[in-house]
């Protein structure tokens, strides 16, 4: 704190820097901390080429999103991101393995699918979670990309899959339009339904309500990962001027990690 104009300005070193990995070892560190979120947090089950990693074919058609603890080095956040053209060359997007897309697909404009999202368990909260918006909106904002979509995850309670109940919460604009709708390919089986809503929308998906995420359809049921996933789609035209200001206009955090991608 300065107590006089003639007092130097100092500045509290940043914690973390958000870049794109640029090496093997820093997509590793990503597929690490998926594993460990995922597969150990979680209990899903991995269907992984390598121990210890959660890897699959489309990391290699993938950008990698990541969130650096400055002071240790370690990955804390990632995600990855999946373009419109690295899913032509690879043949789908991920989220065609869960839901039938065609309305969505059919729309013009460039899209990317976010997927595989984590955040490092000593390191939740809004500081590191706003560093992978950050980098998010100035990857979608140096690309030019249209529409931003991915599926988001939904645990069930003691009880169950809430679906109705969960549903309930989301409010009727966060739907989108009918003609967007997907259809699962996994519905929630009848059996895996419950009433009573005891686990809520989780953060990660309150997040992307926040930023003006549509949910569209109804939820698949991830039998591998316990979890029902919905589709989610973000019109980047929709985002309002306070978005745009506060994620692709503010580069004090981003100007310094992230790297052109080819995509």
């Amino acid at each position: 704190m300065r107590t006089h104009p003639d007092d130097p300005i100092t500045f509290r070193p940043r914690r973390h820097a958000v870049e794109i990995a640029t090496r093997a070892d820093d997509v590793r560190a990503a597929q690490a901390l998926r594993y460990r979120v995922f597969g150990e947090e979680m209990g899903a089950r991995l269907h992984s080429r390598v121990d210890g990693l959660d890897a699959d074919e489309i990391d290699d058609h993938c950008d990698h999103l990541l969130v650096r603890d400055l002071a240790t080095g370690a990955v804390v956040a990632c995600t990855r991101l999946l373009s419109d053209t690295a899913a032509a060359r690879l043949g789908h997007f991920y989220s065609e393995g869960e839901f039938r897309l065609d309305g969505v697909l059919g729309l013009p404009g460039r899209f990317l699918e976010i997927g595989r999202t984590c955040v490092d368990p000593v390191q939740r909260g809004g500081v590191v979670l706003g560093m992978l918006w950050n980098g998010l909106a100035e990857y979608v904002y140096r690309h030019r990309f249209d529409y931003l979509m991915g599926c988001a995850s939904i645990p069930p309670g003691p009880s169950g899959f809430a679906v109705d109940a969960v549903y309930r919460q989301i409010r009727p604009e966060q739907f989108g339009p009918a003609h967007l709708a997907v259809s699962p390919r996994r519905p929630v089986p009848p059996g895996r339904r419950c009433i009573r809503d005891e686990s809520g929308i989780p953060p990660l998906l309150q997040a992307y309500l926040r930023l003006g995420c549509w949910v569209c359809g109804e939820p698949f049921w991830d039998e591998d990962f316990n979890v029902m996933d919905v589709f989610i789609l973000l019109d980047l035209s929709r985002l309002q001027a306070r978005y745009e200001r506060r994620f692709m206009g503010t580069r004090t955090e981003t100007e310094h990690g992230i790297l052109p991608a080819l995509v």
